[in-house]
């Protein structure tokens, strides 16, 4: 593990801050408004049950992020 951007972990002095991490999460988080209309607004592509939403987030975080 490089980087952790926050924990309490003893193994872990402090936490880690600063405009890199904030950085990576935000372009984390418009990668997935982008690329999945179901976080951007209620469109068509509006899931009404909860699980469909988590189980479409969690495919698509698993595809793109860890392949």
């Amino acid at each position: 593990m490089k980087n952790t951007c926050s924990t309490n972990w003893k193994h872990h002095p402090s936490h880690l801050t600063g405009k890199k991490f904030t950085q990576r999460i935000e372009r984390n988080n418009l990668t997935l408004r982008t690329r999945i209309k179901r976080l951007a607004r209620k469109t068509i592509c509006f899931s009404r049950s909860v699980e469909i939403h988590e189980k479409v987030i969690g495919t698509f975080i698993e595809k793109h992020m860890f392949y």
